[in-house]
């Protein structure tokens, strides 16, 4: 049997409130947080007010941008071991996300693979993304439509894609069954180096500098 499903702390922020507070202590506005993140103004603030909930790419987006982890954000359970049994894993989520996900991926210092199963319910439909790295898609079991490029195409258990994340991609689960994928890629989710959101508190002055973008002297001129 699984592990108990990870959640946030009893009375901890939300996500959308840990991104704006954190977004304010960096100094940042909404559009300076976007173009960092390379998530669009609009979407963003949605986010901020809890309309909507980021997949943990775009999560990991968000916080690389804003300096911290994204274990700021969400209580992942770490695997230090190289394996994981079978009904032996811890899930997790992130808050108001209806997407379940078990960490396959090991804990080490240099590791490059982020790998995770996921549990995603009829109807959940990801925003439109592009990022660092690469992905490999599997479905194990139900169906889902991938967009990549603007091409729609069927996904059925036991079809794979792989591409590049600068690719704009999204997906969804068309169906009335749950799906389970194996999502693998080499985007920076969680880093060993991190601190887990329960031990981070107050960001202090100068720790984790955020992503900002650099200012011509053009623009300066405006």
């Amino acid at each position: 049997m699984a592990g108990a499903l990870a959640s946030k702390e009893e009375g901890h922020p939300k996500v959308g409130a840990l991104i704006r507070a954190r977004r304010r202590q960096q100094h940042m506005t909404l559009m300076e947080l976007g173009e960092a993140a390379e998530v669009s103004v609009g979407y963003l603030s949605q986010v901020e007010r809890d309309h909507a909930t980021p997949s943990l790419g775009t999560l990991a987006q968000i916080a690389r941008a804003l300096g911290v982890s994204i274990d700021y954000f969400v209580a992942a359970p770490a695997t230090h071991n190289a394996l994981t049994r079978n009904g032996e894993r811890n899930r997790f989520s992130i808050d108001g996300s209806s997407i379940v996900y078990e960490r396959l991926g090991a804990d080490f210092p240099g590791n490059q693979l982020s790998s995770f199963l996921m549990t995603v319910p009829p109807g959940y439909r990801s925003e439109t993304v592009a990022h660092e790295g690469e992905e490999i898609l599997f479905v194990l079991e139900g169906a889902i439509t991938q967009r990549l490029d603007g091409e729609e195409m069927l996904m059925e258990a036991g079809d794979s894609l792989h591409f590049r994340g600068n690719r704009p991609h999204s997906w969804s689960n068309h169906t009335d069954k749950p799906a389970r994928l194996l999502w693998t890629g080499t985007l920076a989710l969680f880093r060993s180096t991190a601190q887990p959101r329960s031990a981070l508190g107050t960001p202090k002055t100068g720790a984790n500098k955020p992503v900002r973008k650099k200012v011509t002297s053009k623009e300066k001129r405006k």
